[in-house]
């Protein structure tokens, strides 16, 4: 059957994720039929490289054989199980894998169905902790600006995209905002480590101030992805990990996103070679196969819920599926190929010819810069390339990019002005050459003219399509 007759059927009864429906009066949808390694095939045969991931999560590709034989063979012994008063194998084995390969001091793993999930998790662990430990007091949350961890209640509450968070401020928790060290920020001629040691004064102050009524720091570690791709040195992370021992605040790093080898190594956190209270983790957990999250924590927080039932200090949160063991069967497989194919040394490759395929970019008059951690680089357009002056986010020149790309074979799909890579890790050396001649001509489409659309609205300044 053509695009065409699913494209319709879809917008029959469909309402899709961060879409605005009436775009689609214009815009098809693009029906997929099935996928294979980096590729994507809709209805007619055309394939797209998926340059980020499908959100960031087929690492290994679409399709994997070694994952999905995985996943089949579990189907036959056992689909699901409540994890409540029961066990399975698969849930196990993943657990002490995933203790194994985590910053030291990381002994317990507690499962959720997704990202947004675990970052509540996180947070009320953390909540609970103070509370089972007598500083009841201790109940706010410490974020970074253009931060982002979720779509669900407290998640939002702990981000700052006002896009995201502005309709339901009525319904968020009052947390503590921190200038975030994003180095695209820095001035002319200051490294990215001197900048973010600078921006840390801001945080030291915060904790300094308040400490007594905040039970954890929450931060996406070296990048934040929603906000833009922005970028940070991993001195940020020791200095904050040094401050929150001295203040006796928790370090939640949310690495849904950049864990799982994005960064360069396994886990953003090692670059600062610090352990955090709480990791979360996400996405790629599976290689893209099924939902689930993994947080992992301390014996110290564990044992800080670890009492008679009747003294009511457990953590009574559940997710329906929570350890689902087809779930855990995907990421094992996904953790197997990590340890037996060398994809963090591959990856190393791969980053340096992503770095060079767009380094012409650098001289573009309306590209402000081009930024890269390890397997993860953005492209942010600009109307001056002096000023680093955005353009009105009403005229979408990320959209222009994301049609031309469709149009040319490639699912690159920006955030706002920030066009970004974050491909499978299967992908090769020439399919990284194709995606960078591509944003190339997409960007030079985009910014081809000059603004034009008067910029009456100013509530999102810094806006950003959701990517």
């Amino acid at each position: 059957m053509s695009n065409q007759h699913w494209m319709q059927r879809d917008l029959d009864v469909l309402w899709h994720p961060c879409t605005q429906m009436k775009d689609h009066e214009r815009l098809p949808l693009i029906p997929i039929r099935r996928g294979e390694g980096v590729w994507l095939e809709d209805f007619e045969g055309k394939r797209y490289l998926d340059a980020v991931s499908s959100w960031w999560v087929n690492v290994f590709g679409h399709a994997n054989p070694r994952i999905g034989e995985r996943i089949k063979e579990q189907v036959d012994q056992l689909e699901h199980v409540m994890l409540a008063g029961f066990s399975h194998q698969p849930v196990v084995e993943l657990s002490e894998r995933l203790v194994k390969i985590t910053p030291p001091g990381l002994s317990r793993v507690f499962y959720a169905d997704n990202g947004s999930s675990g970052i509540e998790v996180a947070l009320k662990m953390s909540f609970h902790y103070w509370l089972n430990s007598g500083q009841p007091a201790k109940k706010r949350f410490v974020t970074l600006t253009n931060s982002y961890h979720g779509e669900t209640v407290a998640a939002m509450s702990v981000g700052d995209v006002a896009l995201f968070t502005d309709t339901y401020k009525a319904l968020l928790l009052d947390t503590l905002k921190v200038p975030s060290p994003d180095c695209y920020l820095r001035p002319d001629g200051v490294s990215w480590e001197a900048h973010s040691r600078t921006m840390f004064a801001a945080m030291e102050q915060t904790l300094a101030e308040h400490h007594h009524e905040v039970a954890a720091v929450i931060v996406e570690p070296l990048i934040q992805g929603a906000g833009g791709m922005r970028m940070y040195h991993p001195i940020y992370l020791t200095l904050l990990r040094e401050a929150c021992d001295r203040y006796g605040v928790h370090l939640i790093h949310d690495e849904i996103a950049v864990g799982f080898g994005r960064t360069g190594t396994m886990f953003a956190c090692e670059q600062a070679g610090i352990t955090p209270d709480f990791l979360v983790l996400s996405k790629a957990l599976t290689g893209g196969y099924l939902p689930m999250a993994a947080v992992l924590t301390t014996d110290d927080v564990y044992a800080a819920f670890y009492d008679e039932y009747a003294t009511l200090r457990a953590f009574l949160h559940s997710h329906t599926y929570t350890g689902n063991p087809l779930a855990c069967a995907a990421a094992l497989a996904t953790l197997d190929i990590f340890e037996e194919d060398g994809v963090i040394e591959a990856n190393k490759r791969l980053a340096k010819r992503m770095a060079s395929a767009t380094a012409h970019l650098v001289d573009h008059p309306h590209v402000a810069e081009v930024r890269q951690t390890g397997m993860a680089l953005a492209i942010e357009m600009v109307q001056d390339k002096a000023g680093k002056v955005a353009y009105p986010w009403q005229e979408r020149r990320g959209l222009k990019v994301y049609q031309h790309a469709l149009s040319r074979g490639a699912l690159l799909r920006p955030l706002g002005s920030v066009v970004y890579f974050l491909p499978p890790y299967v992908i090769s050396e020439e399919q990284i050459d194709f995606l960078a001649d591509v944003a190339s001509e997409g960007i030079d489409l985009a910014t081809r003219t000059s603004v034009s659309v008067p910029v009456g609205d100013t509530r999102y300044p810094g806006f950003r399509d959701p990517g």
